[in-house]
């Protein structure tokens, strides 16, 4: 890793916010510490709720702001590694590069704000709290009074890949990441002996034709153009083998493109999963949470994105990736203003960093110079011109 003051920097933040994960809405330590990184760096600051954190760098055209996005809060999953850095909070670990994320902001942040003279537009700073959970915390950076008076014209994020090498990044313009709603459905019903289905409405077989039937939605009621995924990915049943419950509850999630298939289709879960509860003789209650909506990359800023990047890294280090299905709360701003997700790479032939959301993720650490680089060389340069720290 390249030896300078800014990498070096980064690299301190890293160690430090990989030691001390937080869960969601709770990172109060990590915001402290991103507090006090812009304040040693004279970057004005302003709290967003308890736990985020906005600041800004003014530029020579005031009247044009770009935003720069990073995500604060840890997973609670365990860390199994075997790198001298891990976490100290037992339970918790930064298994999905946030860590990363808000390092490479810290240190674009100090080469920015070292270079604001000839900074062409306003820098907005957004450090993000609760991206990880429901309802996330991008709508309250939105409404904030702070984000309103200096509302970006383009918001610009990375996210660690471990399918991509250090040293190349990808893109995706257009649509890239579909919404994502959580849906419950709980069936009560008089229970009874399994050896005496007759006197009982028996719930574990509705809750199986419920499963069954909505797979139809997709299949049969969704445009063939339009990716649409519902998986129940829990069923809850506390009972035994020879009774027959009275409570059964479904979890799942309902995924796509599209918003208005995506009320159509939550219209219908909720039409098909009553009709055949209370056809077979149970009651149901359907509660359906409304997640985060599609993530869009706006295609001209993505495409200039590719550019100019082709340029500083190479065209074989910038990759156009396919749609996914996973989810993101930075869609919320990509719903409002032109957006760019890039996805960064962190994997290496001498470095298998794990996947994300896991116990072994660990990435390699060079990818924050790119991360860096990248940011730096979208908030600097109209045009592409290589950067040196």
């Amino acid at each position: 890793m390249p030896d300078n003051p800014i990498i070096s920097d980064a690299l301190a933040h890293y160690h430090y916010l990989h030691q001390h994960p937080e869960l969601s809405f709770e990172e109060h330590l990590t915001a402290g510490y991103v507090r006090e990184v812009l304040e040693r760096y004279k970057v004005s600051c302003q709290n967003v709720g308890a736990t985020g954190v906005l600041g800004f760098i003014p530029g020579q055209d005031s009247s044009r702001t770009i935003a720069l996005r990073a995500d604060l809060d840890a997973l609670p999953i365990t860390e199994d590694s075997t790198h001298s850095i891990l976490s100290t909070h037992p339970g918790k670990m930064h298994a999905c590069g946030h860590d990363l994320h808000v390092s490479c902001l810290l240190g674009a942040t100090g080469f920015l704000q070292s270079h604001r003279e000839t900074l062409p537009q306003n820098v907005l700073l957004i450090f993000q709290a609760g991206e990880e959970v429901l309802p996330g915390g991008a709508q309250e950076v939105i409404q904030h009074p702070f984000f309103q008076s200096h509302r970006p014209e383009w918001i610009v994020a990375l996210h660690a890949e471990p399918d991509l090498p250090v040293g190349s990044v990808g893109l995706c313009p257009g649509q890239y990441m579909a919404s994502g709603d959580e849906i419950y459905i709980t069936l009560e019903g008089p229970g009874g002996h399994a050896a005496l289905p007759e006197r009982s409405a028996d719930l574990i077989l509705i809750a199986s034709h419920i499963v069954v039937a909505l797979q139809q939605i997709v299949s049969r009621h969704a445009s063939p153009f339009i990716p649409s995924v519902l998986t129940f990915g829990n069923i809850c049943c506390h009972s035994v083998m020879n009774m027959i419950p009275q409570q059964v509850r479904l979890e799942g999630t309902f995924r796509t493109f599209d918003e208005s298939w995506r009320s159509a289709a939550k219209k219908k879960i909720r039409e098909i999963s009553e009709a055949i509860a209370r056809s077979m003789g149970a009651t149901p209650s359907i509660k359906i949470v409304d997640g985060y909506p599609s993530l869009y990359n706006d295609p001209i800023k993505t495409g200039y994105t590719q550019t100019l990047l082709e340029k500083i890294l190479g065209n074989d280090k910038v990759v156009r990736l396919s749609q996914r299905m996973t989810t993101e709360d930075f869609a919320r701003y990509s719903q409002i203003i032109p957006a760019t997700f890039i996805r960064l790479g962190v994997q290496s032939p001498e470095h298998v960093c794990g996947k994300l959301h896991t116990p072994e993720f660990y990435p390699d650490l060079r990818a924050l110079d790119y991360g860096i680089r990248t940011l730096c060389e979208i908030s600097l340069n109209p045009e592409p011109t290589c950067l040196s720290f």
